[in-house]
């Protein structure tokens, strides 16, 4: 035997108030720190200085990625940096790769990724993906105006 059953009818609203603001979508920030030791471009060791990349004017160099099914953990985060690092397209915010002024993301640098929840994780660029390092100590001034080295 079936009954039936009358239910209410509902109702879902959203309501707006004056003190929620929107929400950022959540982000990986990236910082890269360019490997500045002679031997750079043999990978990156321990005790070789590092030097922050910046803008032609001396301002910080900050990539910004939103979490997305393209950008959803560090390793994809460190591969959307390098291809702009490397010209090959602009962060989410449509910034780009300081032309000549500052050398392409290469092997032995190394790419500091904030993500969502704020956690922090540093990456050494490798021949193939990237490995993670200990947070590097040997910091030098920034570098935004280092001429090219070519291999």
């Amino acid at each position: 035997m079936t009954t039936s059953v009358t239910r209410p009818l509902t109702v879902t609203a959203r309501i707006t108030t004056t003190d929620s603001a929107p929400t950022a979508p959540d982000t990986y920030t990236v910082t890269v720190y360019m490997n500045t030791h002679d031997d750079n471009f043999d990978g990156y060791q321990p005790h070789h200085p590092l030097a922050a990349a910046t803008h032609p004017d001396g301002s910080p160099l900050r990539l910004v990625f939103h979490a997305s099914d393209r950008i959803h953990d560090h390793q994809r985060a460190a591969s959307a940096t390098f291809d702009v690092g490397n010209h090959q397209r602009a962060d989410d915010h449509g910034q780009t790769w300081p032309g000549e002024a500052l050398r392409s993301v290469s092997v032995g640098d190394v790419i500091k990724i904030t993500g969502p929840g704020h956690w922090i994780i540093h990456l050494r660029v490798d021949p193939v993906g990237f490995t993670p390092v200990p947070e590097p100590t040997h910091l030098t001034a920034l570098a935004g105006t280092r001429p090219a080295r070519h291999c």
